[in-house]
């Protein structure tokens, strides 16, 4: 995969067409790594908010006054 405009900017910025080929297809994949790694963030995220949010419900649960 090839990312056509890194592509140009590295031509334009004096690399040979090998080595900008080679950059922008290397750029590439590292744009699919990180796209797991900000689903898997977003994830996290969720995962967290669900932890805080029940240690809040425990400890109103707790600290709620005996009627």
């Amino acid at each position: 995969m090839l990312n056509y405009d890194v592509y140009e900017a590295f031509k334009s910025a004096g690399a040979d067409e090998e080595k900008a080929r080679r950059a922008a297809e290397a750029l590439a994949q590292d744009q699919g790594r990180f796209t797991k790694i900000e689903s898997k963030l977003d994830l996290h995220s969720w995962m967290m908010g669900a932890v805080v949010a029940l240690n809040i419900a425990i400890l109103v649960r707790l600290l709620a006054p005996v009627q």
